[in-house]
């Protein structure tokens, strides 16, 4: 016996539900997804429920659906551009690996005191980072990226508004982050940034005086860690003159959602996935940031392991 159900407005869904007289046919988890589906046809007013079984996207009050079919979106020459890309990054990847770590030779990796990680040399090189601010929670914070003078540094600038968004549900705003995208290898998998042989950032900046956050990201072993970041001040001059700012990986804190956790660990220097910056000082108004490069460096001088107390369980005597 096949039933097909129809919605409110009396029209056949795009998919039909089967009801069997003989429900013993099915096993308890079509039973479970089949009662779901049914629950959606006769009350699709409860959007709550289906979303969190069926995983859709989070959509705030007021912000409309995106209902553009998926074959509106597919682009035949980006996908040929994709695939040589991924190519192209295999075949490095391959001869790299005869070549020495991260296709550097074994000496020379060995040797190397400091490494530019990212220096702004030309539009392409603003594509290795996302902006973004509280506008993608209704907030009305403005942030912008684009190259400085002579196509020669990276200059951040926009306006902070620290009024929270008039939604019911959203009581803090303010912000603005630069932040970099995780590197990726070959066909999209996981690779990470290895700074294990260095000990401190480096960074040559100019700014306005605002005082700013650095939020290091490295990989976890569990996914309930995805938020954790690793934290440090960083306070700017203003004024026309550059600035070399060097903060060894020890002084980061860890932080999660905002909050300092009270167990703290070093910084994992060998996975790591994004660096970024945020501005969150409250001071309304117009903020610039120019970036130069961003480094890592060996400092011999620095021995210190970790500046925080790290609690241990089983204390030795």
């Amino acid at each position: 016996m096949i039933t097909h159900y129809k919605n409110r407005k009396g029209k056949k869904p795009g998919l039909l539900f089967m009801a069997v007289s003989r429900a013993t046919h099915f096993t308890p988890a079509v039973r479970f997804l089949g009662s779901c589906y049914k629950q959606r046809l006769l009350t699709p007013h409860l959007s709550v429920g289906w979303r969190a079984v069926s995983g859709g996207e989070y959509r705030r009050p007021g912000q409309t659906q995106d209902n553009t079919p998926i074959w509106k979106k597919f682009d035949f020459n980006k996908g040929v551009e994709g695939i040589r890309k991924h190519f192209t990054l295999l075949k490095n990847e391959f001869l790299g690996r005869w070549t020495g770590p991260e296709g550097k030779t074994l000496i020379e990796h060995i040797l190397e005191q400091t490494r530019v990680i990212w220096e702004f040399r030309g539009p392409e090189s603003l594509e290795h980072w996302t902006v973004s601010s509280d506008q993608e929670i209704g907030g009305r914070s403005e942030a912008y990226l684009k190259l400085g003078r002579n196509n020669a540094t990276c200059l951040m600038y926009g306006t902070l508004c620290s009024a929270p968004p008039r939604d019911g549900e959203t009581r803090y705003s303010g912000y603005c982050t630069l932040r970099s995208k995780p590197p990726m290898g070959s066909f999209d998998s996981k690779k990470h940034h290895d700074w294990s042989s260095f000990n401190t950032l480096h960074l040559r900046i100019r700014g306005d005086g605002r005082p700013w956050m650095i939020n290091v990201g490295a990989e976890t072993y569990f996914s309930h860690q995805k938020d954790d970041m690793y934290s440090y001040f960083l306070y700017t001059r203003g004024g026309p003159y550059w600035q070399d700012v060097k903060i060894p990986f020890s002084k980061f804190f860890l932080s999660s959602r905002g909050r300092v956790q009270d167990d703290q660990h070093p910084l994992w220097l060998d996975k790591v996935n994004t660096i970024g910056l945020t501005l969150g000082d409250k001071a309304d108004g117009p903020f610039q940031l120019e970036i130069d490069f961003v480094a890592v460096c060996n400092d011999r001088a620095h021995t210190e392991k970790f500046a925080y107390e790290v609690y241990k369980r089983n204390p030795e005597v």
